[in-house]
């Protein structure tokens, strides 16, 4: 029987015990870059980067959110408050009227309201939009590109993995730092208002 440690050979009870420990030094490690990454994702939320958006209509159908959490919002700065908004109406519209057959929301979450001649201020009523997205297309083909897709914090659940991020084909979802949680093409830093 050979005397432990008098050479080079290595013991099966020093073989486990080495094994051990880098066993439990590799879980440490793994553990601490675990948390580390993790400690960040609090700190940041999923948003639409509008400059990205494709208006495909993903976020209707794929956010874990129903209706979804992606809205339409209204960069008032940016608006020409036009009688013909392309947001607004079809491109079809044979009057340029309030009746359902006019406009192009399915759900009729955007309200007209006259200002004075020739202009109008166009609302969305966040409860009716369903984030479509076809009233952010018109605006953005016949309009300024007011109306903007966001995701709305206040009902999102900040999921690990965004499930329309997951289908987006513009790959137009980001993580951003929750004290900026707003993305707007044409302008930074400036206020949106949506009245319900």
């Amino acid at each position: 029987m050979k005397e432990e440690g008098t050479n080079n050979e290595i013991t099966r009870r020093k073989f486990l015990t080495n094994a051990l420990r880098a066993s439990a030094g590799i879980a440490v490690g793994g553990l601490a870059v675990y948390v580390a990454g993790n400690s960040n994702t609090k700190d940041l939320v999923w948003q639409l980067d509008p400059a990205k958006c494709i208006q495909c209509g993903q976020c209707v159908t794929n956010c874990v959110v129903t209706p979804s959490a992606v809205k339409c919002v209204h960069v008032f700065d940016m608006c020409g408050y036009c009688d013909l908004c392309g947001g607004y109406f079809r491109a079809d519209a044979k009057e340029l009227t309030t009746a359902a057959e006019n406009q192009l929301c399915p759900t009729g979450a955007i309200e007209r309201k006259f200002v004075e001649d020739p202009f109008f201020e166009y609302t969305i009523t966040e409860d009716l939009c369903i984030g479509c997205g076809k009233c952010v297309a018109g605006c953005g083909a016949f309009g300024n590109g007011s109306l903007q897709l966001q995701v709305r914090h206040d009902l999102c659940k900040n999921c690990n993995q965004c499930n329309i991020a997951l289908t987006c084909p513009a790959d137009a979802f980001e993580r951003v730092p929750v004290d900026s949680v707003s993305i707007f093409k044409g302008f930074s830093d400036i206020e949106f208002v949506n009245k319900s």
